[in-house]
């Protein structure tokens, strides 16, 4: 199995050069939603699905290379869990989280550093308004408070 280093190295390596919208390099969120996970009690297997959430959604990893790797089928079932589909609405997203075990935390983590208002402050105001909007929903949705 892949550790949790090898991991880490493996999403830094793939959201290489990619910046979140705020303009900072994408693996500070990565790094930030895997914390969250461990603080919140998560287990091995979470943070490194944490690493990887944005992977197979963001084309930095493809779904065969998860197939493939050498992680537990938890890891990858969070994952594919949190990998948002085109047109998918976003109930039938929450669903696929809340019948995921060890996905709702994940996301969970993912919402916190998203909606944190240190990042959301640098973004113009409409992208910020529209942003907070779909964060507040999908914590709704997941029976986040």
């Amino acid at each position: 199995m892949l550790t949790l280093t090898e991991v880490e190295a493996m999403a830094r390596r793939a959201h290489e050069g990619q910046k979140d919208k705020a303009g900072r390099p994408y693996a500070e969120h990565l790094a930030a939603v895997a914390e969250g996970v461990r603080a919140r009690g998560g287990d091995e297997a979470q943070i490194a699905a944490a690493w990887l959430h944005d992977a197979i959604e963001d084309d930095a990893l493809t779904e065969e290379w998860l197939t493939a790797a050498d992680l537990p089928d938890r890891t990858k079932a969070v994952v594919r869990a949190l990998t948002k589909r085109e047109g998918e609405p976003p109930e039938a997203y929450a669903r696929r989280i809340l019948d995921t075990p060890g996905a709702r935390l994940v996301k969970e983590s993912d919402l916190a550093h998203n909606a944190d208002p240190g990042r959301l402050a640098v973004l113009d105001e409409a992208t910020r308004n529209r942003l907070t909007r779909k964060y507040a929903t999908m914590r709704a949705l997941l029976g986040i408070g």
